[in-house]
């Protein structure tokens, strides 16, 4: 498992522009994805066959690949279908991440952690409770992410920060720790390491343009609003 050995300690950058948007092209998605790479990144993570296929052909660093659907039956979005992994193992991907929560879904979490094993990729569970993770590390999953805490309805949450705790708890577990989810600070990424994970993933801080656009915008467009507009046309 050399990909883990790459990833120890490391920064991994989500390079998941806003779909549909200026940036949602697979050249652009390669382009920052060897930018993240120049920066010191030690992988990345994208969403969708073709963009893993584009990045795998202009990078050598581990990639954490995933598809992303919204269904509506079920509130799981990231790697649903058994055809999705078959699709990112032939594209090029190191590892592929799937949704390991315990909610109505089209695939049990099961068989898609295990169609990941047979195609010889590492499978990272993108987990919100401790006993989603428990579940997928029996299951032989090799990567325990924190990615869905705060994004499901039973970890639904008004925190702004990062779910620390559970990174804390998944070393229990005795698998490789990726903390995942609203790291949006230098800071916040080196205190996960603190708590127990072996790596970090970072996404629209770093990527999503105008996400973080939009909130500069709004501080501006806000003071302006408390102040009055003092501009003339």
């Amino acid at each position: 498992m050399n990909e883990l050995k790459q990833l120890q300690g490391g920064l991994v950058v989500s390079c998941q522009p806003v779909e549909n948007g200026p940036m949602d092209r697979p050249d652009i998605i390669l382009a920052m994805a060897q930018a993240a790479i120049a920066g010191g990144a030690v992988g990345v993570r994208v969403e969708g066959a073709d963009n893993v296929a584009a990045v795998r052909a202009g990078l050598c660093f581990p990639i954490i690949g995933i598809v992303k659907r919204d269904l509506s039956d079920s509130p799981v979005r990231i790697t649903p279908w058994v055809q999705d992994v078959v699709d990112l193992a032939k594209a090029g991907a190191d590892v592929i991440a799937y949704d390991a929560t315990d909610r109505v879904r089209p695939i049990s979490a099961a068989e898609i952690l295990g169609t990941i094993l047979s195609h010889n990729c590492l499978a990272m569970a993108d987990c919100a409770t401790f006993a989603d993770a428990s579940a997928a590390a029996t299951g032989g999953a090799q990567i325990l992410g924190s990615t869905l805490s705060g994004y499901t309805a039973e970890t639904e949450t008004d925190s702004r920060g990062p779910d620390l705790k559970l990174v804390s708890d998944l070393r229990q577990l005795n698998r490789f720790v990726m903390a995942e989810g609203r790291y949006d600070t230098p800071q916040m990424a080196r205190m996960a390491l603190e708590a127990g994970a072996d790596c970090v993933t970072v996404g629209t801080v770093l990527t999503r343009l105008e996400v973080n656009t939009a909130k500069f915008h709004e501080a501006l467009r806000t003071r302006d609003d408390e102040n009055g507009d003092t501009h003339s046309d």
